[in-house]
């Protein structure tokens, strides 16, 4: 039984993306619309599930949007053309590649040619590296969500113990550097991490970013913890569940995020809020 605080991703979404929307009408007034061009290579399922969401999201804000779908065979030169040609476009301000790219394209020669000013993603090297030094970047988009939804929680994140388990490029090492910049301790565990419940009973925030399915439990939780889970995997039953299992961490956790319904909402608000970042930087308004 859940008597856990649930944090609903939508609803910080929503009222993330009405501050967007007010933003974004009053910079229309000086002539400045946010552009975002999303590139799609072949037909992966749930790329373009992503790639509908996002033109969408587009739509409602009011945003002046582009969505390129390339075959699936297409060459690393052509796309890296096309990278260069809306890098040089002044009505694109955000530039996202969806990825996983099919195996003849070198995904990290993609992210490289795209302009840092542009790396909606925040995956350029220039913009990990000024988040790892603490300057100002375009932030990656799951691990600023989910800083969101802790804020949220209207916990203090300064001064508390973060664990982190996962340390992936693209959530794991980016959330632990944003906690950091929050002022949290920091706890990176992994595959390898030794006695790793006995770390993470100490944590008065958990992330959890492994893509395994309801890895964790009740027995890995502080009580009272604020719990994040990163994870979304189908189940054979073709169900969608977290690498936290919901109903056991509720019983003890503090607030924690569902799955569905959690993370993933906040994924394409940060898109959008870094596009709108990006737009401004380019007119000098930022």
């Amino acid at each position: 039984m859940t008597t856990a605080q649930i944090i609903s991703g939508k609803q910080v979404s929503d009222e993330i993306r009405q501050n967007l929307k007010t933003e974004v009408e009053s910079l229309a007034e000086q002539g400045c619309v946010p552009g975002l061009a999303v590139v799609l290579v072949g037909e992966d399922p749930a790329s373009q599930v992503y790639v509908r969401n996002k033109a969408k999201a587009c739509e409602d804000l009011g945003f002046y949007s582009e969505v390129h779908r390339l075959e699936a065979d297409t060459s690393q030169e052509d796309l890296l053309e096309l990278v260069h040609k809306l890098n040089e476009q002044s009505n694109i301000n955000g530039i996202l590649v969806q990825l996983p790219l099919p195996k003849q394209i070198e995904e990290k020669a993609i992210i490289n040619a795209i302009a840092p000013s542009k790396d909606v993603d925040g995956f350029h090297p220039v913009n990990v590296g000024n988040l790892v030094i603490g300057d100002d970047s375009l932030l990656p988009c799951t691990p600023a969500g989910v800083i969101e939804l802790i804020k949220h929680t209207g916990i203090e994140i300064s001064g508390k113990h973060a664990v982190v388990i996962g340390r992936s490029n693209i959530v794991g090492k980016p959330v632990s550097m944003l906690l950091q910049r929050e002022n949290a301790t920091v706890t990176m565990c992994h595959s390898r991490t030794a006695n790793m419940k006995e770390l993470t009973r100490q944590a008065d925030i958990l992330v959890v970013a492994v893509g395994r399915a309801n890895f964790v439990d009740a027995s890995y939780i502080k009580p009272g913890a604020v719990v994040i889970d990163v994870g979304i995997n189908r189940l054979e039953t073709g169900k969608l569940a977290g690498d936290v299992d919901f109903e056991s961490a509720s019983s003890v956790s503090g607030p924690i995020t569902p799955v569905p319904g959690g993370v993933g909402p906040m994924t394409i608000t940060m898109l959008m809020k870094n596009t709108l970042l990006a737009a401004k930087r380019a007119h000098g308004l930022s």
